[in-house]
């Protein structure tokens, strides 16, 4: 929106509408929403037809690494096999369309190397990976059987305090949050040896935006080439808030059937070709994440109400129910 583009995006139907990110960015009323569903080709064709888009951006996936492993088959069908709908509708409307896919880091898996690149091979380790490798080569198969422009970002682990509760880093976040103000006493958490590069969101979005500017069609990796393990991201966390670490509670039965134990990206390429770094690192997000969810429970627990995630969690909303009382 800030580069003059007009916004549409695309929404799944569902009994409970939840546009809680678009609102608390204060955007909501700018963005042209249609319905569509990634199951659903005909509904992406149409999406397409009333939107008349110059750029596809296709972040949408069941995204969730542990989820896919209880929905292995729902995952393959939304995160494969929707992409090559998306693919399809964009080829049978518009083919000048340039196409963003949202690849992931997962793709590398449980590899040898040390740092990850565009030509490191891929090892996925979940069903989850499995289907955004699918949906990755798929992209690339289109781009050359049928002369599209068509890119994938292989974007490593990018936090805000937009990220969703069930994943580790927000989980990490919200709880150190709470833990500060009294409401929480312990955070509870699986495999904190796992060891991620983590980046700010905001400016991973930049880099898909700057794939499609570019003259060709390429797949890039997006990273800051830094990497600490979740343990690391409690103790940054939990020392920025005078926490000690004793408020760490491990429960293996959170560990993943398979997990892969370290990921760290080169973004040599992004810089080459299109100037393209990260300036926040890895204190700083967290830091930004602490503040955020902080901020957002002192609002509360002062009477505010305001667009916000945590009343659509049963855990959360026990707890936001009873400071309501107090």
């Amino acid at each position: 929106m800030s580069k003059g583009y007009d916004v549409y995006g695309t929404f799944r139907r569902v009994s409970t509408p939840n546009f809680w990110r678009l609102q608390s960015l204060g955007i909501f009323d700018d963005v042209h929403l249609i319905p569509a569903d990634l199951v659903d080709l005909s509904s992406l064709i149409e999406a397409i037809r009333m939107s008349k888009p110059n750029e596809v951006y296709n972040l949408a996936a069941q995204s969730f690494v542990g989820a896919s492993f209880t929905t292995p088959i729902g995952t393959g069908l939304i995160t494969g096999m929707g992409v090559v709908k998306v693919l399809e509708a964009v080829r049978q409307t518009d083919k000048n369309i340039r196409l963003y896919q949202a690849s992931t880091s997962e793709l590398f898996g449980n590899v040898s190397t040390k740092v990850q690149n565009e030509d490191t091979p891929f090892y996925p380790q979940s069903p989850y990976s499995a289907a955004k490798l699918y949906g990755h080569w798929m992209v690339e198969i289109y781009r050359d059987a049928y002369d599209m422009f068509t890119c994938c970002g292989i974007l490593f682990n990018h936090e805000s305090p937009l990220r969703g509760m069930e994943f580790v880093t927000r989980k990490i976040s919200n709880a150190a949050a709470k833990i500060k103000l009294g409401l929480q006493s312990k955070l509870t958490l699986g495999n904190v040896m796992s060891k991620r590069d983590w980046g700010y969101a905001p400016e991973y979005v930049e880099s898909m935006w700057l794939m499609l500017q570019q003259e060709s069609p390429e797949d890039y990796v997006i990273a800051t080439n830094e990497i600490h393990s979740v343990k690391e991201f409690v103790h940054t966390a939990f020392e920025y808030l005078d926490l000690s670490d004793d408020h760490l509670k491990i429960d293996k039965s959170l560990f993943r059937p398979l997990d892969v134990p370290y990921l760290q990206g080169d973004y040599s390429k992004a810089e080459a070709k299109m100037n393209w770094r990260p300036k926040i690192r890895f204190k700083d997000l967290v830091k930004i994440m602490v503040d955020s969810d902080v901020k957002n429970w002192t609002r509360w627990l002062n009477g505010e109400r305001f667009p916000w995630d945590a009343p659509n969690y049963p855990t959360e909303l026990s707890i936001l129910t009873e400071t309501k009382k107090i």
